[in-house]
């Protein structure tokens, strides 16, 4: 049996499939089209999927969309009504691509796949927990979903058992954990959906100076995690915008503007709504283990991304094991639709992975020395070939000289995280590496922090940690043996470059780092050059950041990266078996990708 699960038309549209429960391919379409955060129907990613399970569309068993279509429109309609006469404005923008688009997606999906067969239509957080139990290594958890909002639910505590999730409670509408979150982003000058990430990783600049005034006006938090927020503070239930002027009476001002300097008020708003939310994570977190009696805990829904939220549910111990799906957004929601379906509607028995089904989040496209080498002689490109382990070698000399590489091998990742698959790797020991990546590699803000990867075995040696964290979701502190002191009296931006520990380019200012633990089964030639590296400098860890540039989705195709390769200050560009050094390469290559590379804001 062949399923199809498809999301789509909010944002970070996605395809997965299963053949006979087994995940066989994932993918955003995003990667594809080269838009951040495509939210278009899936067509490109549904065409991998299609292509790697060798089926035609219309002999797919079963096609499975990720929420329910109807019962969101039934929600834009009853708020718009119940906020009358100032929620109509806002309806009417939204009520034309409703009835024209996405009301009608059953009809969509028949059409594009000449489909005539079972179509499901689970709701928004069922998938989300889906994603987040069947492929994980328990054969029984707690599920905790959270996220913006689905069709009404913005939050949802499950239970899962064998090939069964039974929903226990939900938090529903326009109370919510992720919109509360991304309303902090809007304020911040952050694109919401987009910037959440960046609202986290400024946190640490900051002090919590608004946690109190958060809690007294914004926030009615509950012991069990469930909370109601005052309304008159936000826009997104009536208006357009995600915060009224109120908000802005109570934070000192109106939201920054995109692309103005960051002050010290979006770091304590960024430092205090971070607080907050760990909290709440860590309420709902206790709350999901006393109602389902559960030590394990699975976690999805775009809160899930928070690594440093994650971070903590594991060092209060309110868990004892902890799993999150790394593409824990609506891309993931497409495949745990598909799960769901296999598991649930059909009632197919399920066996546990004891490393989990991820398969390392390694499930989107490939492609070979030879179409590499093809295309490379086609553009004239000056190239080396090299077979492991020379390679590993040449990679970690280059590394350990300060040098910046690109590499593309294997699979492409599935979520946001580059696992190392599609990755901008540099030597973590250089205190200059961190500007540099921002400023010359990755053209965004100078504050953002970078993750370390690391060999398994050896991240107790420099992390806080005693987990593998194989997806990079959860941040830890860094062994105090090797932090350096700040020096006194710095505060803000001016702790950017005070080096922090003796891995300063992945040390973020409050001492903590996103890590990712590498081991040789899930990640075999990322863990053989970390060897390599380690060998030869003594380090077993590199930085890892996704091959992207601002504004760009992570590379997909040799194509991709070579242009985001010559367009950037990279030393060298490794695909597959292929080394690409940037001082051969020629003049108008150069000229040709500066001429045609627009670099679009987030």
């Amino acid at each position: 049996m062949v399923i199809l699960g498809i999301s789509c038309y909010y944002h970070d549209s996605a395809a997965a499939i299963l053949k006979d429960g087994k995940i066989l391919a994932a993918a955003q379409e995003e990667r594809f089209t080269r838009i951040k955060h495509d939210a278009s129907f899936p067509r490109n990613a549904v065409a991998f999927c299609l292509d790697q399970a060798h089926i035609r569309s219309e002999e797919l068993d079963m096609v499975v969309f990720y929420d329910k279509p109807f019962l969101k429109f039934e929600r834009i309609l009853e708020t718009a009504l119940m906020e009358a006469p100032f929620g109509l404005s806002a309806a009417l923008k939204s009520i034309p691509i409703w009835i024209k688009q996405k009301l009608w997606i059953s009809d969509q999906i028949r059409t594009e796949l000449k489909f005539e067969g079972k179509l499901l239509f689970p709701e928004h957080h069922q998938s989300h927990a889906a994603s987040a139990f069947y492929p994980s290594p328990f054969d029984q958890a707690a599920i905790l979903t959270m996220d913006g909002v689905g069709e009404w639910a913005t939050t949802s505590i499950s239970h899962g058992i064998g090939n069964e999730i039974k929903v226990l409670k939900e938090l529903k509408f326009p109370h919510s954990l992720g919109l509360l979150y991304s309303a902090f982003t809007y304020h911040a000058g952050f694109k919401v959906n987009s910037g959440e990430y960046k609202l986290m990783g400024l946190a640490p600049y900051g002090k919590p100076i608004y946690v109190d005034l958060i809690y007294k006006h914004l926030i009615d938090l509950k012991e069990d995690g469930s909370f109601r927020l005052s309304m008159k503070y936000f826009d997104y239930q009536a208006g357009l915008k995600m915060t009224s002027p109120h908000f802005d009476a109570l934070f000192d001002g109106p939201a920054r503007k995109p692309e103005a300097p960051l002050t010290q008020r979006e770091m304590d708003l960024a430092a205090s709504i971070q607080l907050v939310t760990e909290d709440i994570m860590l309420k709902m977190a206790a709350e999901a283990v006393s109602l389902t009696g559960s030590r394990n805990l699975c976690l999805a829904g775009g809160v899930a991304l928070n690594c440093v939220g994650n971070g903590r549910i594991l060092k209060e111990k309110i868990v004892d094991n902890l799993w999150i799906q790394p593409a824990s957004g609506d891309a993931g929601a497409a495949l745990g639709a598909a799960l769901l379906a296999w598991y649930s509607y059909q009632g197919n028995d399920r066996l546990p992975n004891p490393n989990d089904d991820m398969q390392g989040a390694f499930l989107g496209t490939s492609y070979s020395n030879e179409q590499i080498q093809e295309w490379l002689d086609a553009n004239n490109i000056i190239y080396h070939k090299m077979e492991y382990p020379e390679l590993y070698s040449f990679m970690a000399s280059l590394l350990d000289q300060g040098n910046i590489l690109g590499w593309l091998h294997g699979r492409m990742e599935f979520g946001p995280r580059a696992l190392g698959h599609r990755s901008i790797l540099a030597d973590a020991r250089n205190p200059e590496m961190q500007k540099k990546l921002n400023l010359s590699i990755k053209y965004r803000e100078s504050f953002r922090p970078f993750a370390p990867i690391i060999l398994r075995e050896k991240a107790s040696e420099y992390f806080d940690l005693d987990v593998e964290s194989p997806y990079m979701l959860i941040t830890a502190p860094v062994k105090e043996s090797r932090r350096i002191q700040i020096e006194q009296g710095l505060s803000g931006l001016e702790l950017l470059y005070a080096q922090r520990s003796d891995i300063p380019a992945v040390t973020h200012v409050d001492y903590s780092a996103r890590v990712q633990t590498v081991d040789e089964n899930r990640n075999p030639h990322l863990w053989h050059l970390l060897k390599t590296f380690e060998n030869l400098t003594g380090a077993p860890l590199l930085v890892n950041t996704s091959f992207n540039v601002r504004g760009e989705p992570p590379v997909e195709s040799p194509e991709d990266a070579f242009k985001c390769f010559i367009s950037t200050e990279m030393d060298a560009l490794v695909l597959e078996n292929y080394v690409l050094l940037k001082s051969e390469q020629l003049e108008e290559h150069r000229m040709h990708i500066s001429a045609t590379r627009t670099f679009a804001p987030d």
